[in-house]
């Protein structure tokens, strides 16, 4: 009975923590005319940032608030993600990175203003653009159109969020401005009965007035705005604002100048050809951004930099974009070349873009930069193969079929999947999974490797197999995030999709499939009978190993590091039981981002685990410590 009890007395809590009222509850009306933006009546400007509290561990969102309020921002821009909040139908989750209310009354305690962006597509580099895995399983789903199952789904997300953030909007004594409906749609469709019909459920869910963000031309525009409701644009400002100038006509949707994703610069994905992007300390990228942000405020008009502070896709969370036939995976950091880099440390155009913001706001209001500590440094420490992937498959697989299952079809949203099939007539040729890899496929033959097919290249690998009656051909198959731009989010199936076929004609029938989607830690990882023997062109394995961090650190900023795996190949890493995310050796990360929150400090160990999904025989898998973030590219040992 004292369990459950204390179970109540924290549900409870959780309940009044949603409805706690905030510390300057004071009801304001925030509104709009022609040229302006009024906060009970008197001009405002916007001055903003894009920031993702669910991107940010909660312990960090008073210091990422204040060192934004430092910068010289006003309001902050968040995305909401919906798969995070809701990750099977009707089940929902607004604990930890998940409780929007409480970064809500966090921003306003920092003096912050908040524009809320929720979809409920989002694109932001996140997973299916913020979708839940499971809307694929949906009959008759459509995604983003007059589609009655998708806006059922969608209608149930927004009631339970609005519900959660019943008391966060400026009539009721918050600090949420307005709302974004649904996220550059003009880029996808013109189904003005579907805007319609999200911007009702909005308007039932949340208090204020609703705003579109599209890009700054005239198909944008045309496909994305709806009558009634305020028409903003992104990207270049002097492009934007004249385009919505040009072709918005309907003076419902007219109303003061947003740039709504100004772009300090652009989007990091996995490749050994693609570099680190970044604008700080190039002088004339810099001198660009300086002059476009200044342009917008002496004009009168308003801004939000996406992003000001990027954060991390932690775990699986990462999204993809497509491009020339080929899946840009998004690396686990998001830091994104911002002001405020994705450890919460000021870079170079920070302080730059701060001293622009103080020509135009008045003397004193922007309060120092904070004092920060130094990144910490951790010596080498060595890990230890401690089990084979497959011994957590389990003897059952999760599906046996003529064709493989997909990955959503088992109830399985991120991590691996792993298919088996007994040949039983010789055949050789070129392997062809489905309809082609859904993201990368690392092919066996009776437990060695013989190739990686990986749609991050417009033309994969080719590789051939020679089966003999009685072989075990495996493929395992790794899901690098479903796409989040573009017309191919409509279906975002991972695994394999069809029939497996090798060379022309020969279909291989009769799949076992074991699901693998990693969302916790195996607990035989301390079953120290377990640790398997390293060879070249084997199995995944995990590796444990031990962090210890400096005498002198604790479990907040002054903990923070980088961790880098200079031998690893590609995998992912837990380190206290928190998923930081993928590495991989192409780069152009090198390191992922450990948070001092998640480690104990002073000098106590921390349990560090990888999951190489390429072991090598005869080489020590080190980590390491980083004070300083170094980003580069190596060869793909398994390019094409």
């Amino acid at each position: 009975m004292l369990v459950k009890g204390l179970a109540v007395l924290t549900w409870v809590a959780a309940l009044l923590s949603f409805s706690e009222p905030f510390v300057a509850a004071h009801r304001r009306n925030f509104t709009y005319d022609r040229h302006n933006f009024l906060l009970d009546g008197a001009p405002m400007k916007l001055i903003g940032g894009q920031m993702d509290p669910q991107r940010i561990p909660p312990q960090y969102w008073t210091q990422r608030l204040q060192m934004a309020k430092a910068m010289g921002l006003n309001t902050i821009f968040s995305y909401i993600f919906w798969n995070n909040l809701e990750p099977r139908p009707g089940e929902w989750d607004f604990g930890g990175r998940n409780n929007i209310s409480r970064f809500m009354r966090l921003a306003q305690q920092e003096g912050l203003y908040v524009v809320l962006r929720p979809g409920p597509y989002i694109c932001g580099e996140h997973e299916w653009g913020g979708f839940p895995a499971w809307l694929s399983q949906v009959p008759g789903m459509a995604v983003r159109q007059n589609n009655k199952p998708f806006l059922d789904a969608t209608r149930a997300y927004l009631e339970q969020l609005g519900k959660h953030l019943a008391n966060s909007h400026i009539s009721k004594g918050g600090p949420i401005l307005m709302t974004q409906l649904e996220n550059e749609y003009g880029s996808f469709g013109k189904d003005k009965a579907y805007l319609q019909a999200t911007a009702d459920i909005l308007k039932a869910n949340f208090d204020g007035f609703l705003y579109t963000n599209d890009g700054g031309g005239k198909g944008y525009l045309d496909g994305g705005t709806l009558h009634g409701v305020l028409a903003e644009t992104d990207g270049s400002p002097k492009t934007g604002f004249e385009s919505r100038d040009k072709f918005v006509t309907d003076p419902t949707m007219l109303g003061p100048q947003l740039d709504g994703e100004y772009y300090v610069t652009w989007i990091d994905h996995w490749s050994s050809k693609s570099t680190h992007q970044y604008t700080s300390g190039k002088p004339a990228a810099t001198k660009g951004v300086l002059n476009d942000l200044d342009w917008i405020l002496a004009g009168n008009n308003s801004f939000s930099i996406y992003m000001f502070h990027g954060g991390t896709n932690w775990g699986f969370e990462n999204g993809g974009l497509w491009a020339d036939n080929q899946l840009n995976a998004v690396t686990s950091s998001y830091d994104y070349g911002a002001p405020l880099d994705e450890a919460g440390r000021p870079t170079q155009i920070y302080r730059q873009i701060r001293e622009m913001i103080s020509k135009h706001v008045p003397a004193g209001t922007i309060p120092n930069i904070p004092n920060l500590p130094n990144m910490t440094t951790v010596g080498d420490f060595r890990l230890q193969p401690a089990l084979a992937l497959w011994d957590i498959r389990g003897d059952k697989p999760a599906a046996q079929t003529t064709n493989p299952a997909t990955m959503e079809s088992l109830g399985q949203a991120y991590g691996f999947v792993l298919y088996e099939h007994k040949v039983a007539k010789a055949v050789s040729g070129v392997l062809a999974p489905g309809d082609g890899p859904r993201d990368r496929v690392i092919v066996y033959v009776n437990g060695a490797k013989v190739g990686v097919i990986d749609k991050t290249y417009a033309k994969p690998a080719t590789v051939k197999v020679n089966l003999k009656q009685g072989d075990l051909l495996q493929l395992f198959v790794e899901n690098l995030g479903r796409i989040d731009y573009s017309q191919l989010l409509k279906e975002q199936l991972k695994g394999i999709v069809g029939q497996v076929k090798v060379g022309a004609n020969t279909v291989l029938e009769g799949w076992s499939t074991y699901s693998i989607p990693l969302s916790s830690l195996p607990s035989t990882l301390n079953d120290k009978t377990k640790a398997p023997e390293i060879r070249d062109g084997r199995t995944p394995v995990f590796y444990k190993g031990t962090l210890n961090t400096p005498k002198g650190t604790s479990n907040d900023l002054s903990g923070d590091t980088f961790l880098a795996l200079p031998n690893g190949i590609k995998g992912n890493v837990w380190v206290n039981g928190n998923h930081l995310g993928r590495y991989w050796t192409v780069g152009p990360q090198q390191s992922l981002y450990v948070p001092g929150a998640y480690l104990h400090g002073g000098n106590r160990p921390n349990d560090v685990v990888v999951l190489e999904l390429e072991p090598k025989a005869n080489t020590d898998m080190i980590g390491r410590g980083l004070a300083t973030r170094v980003w580069s590219n190596n060869p793909d040992p398994d390019a094409p």
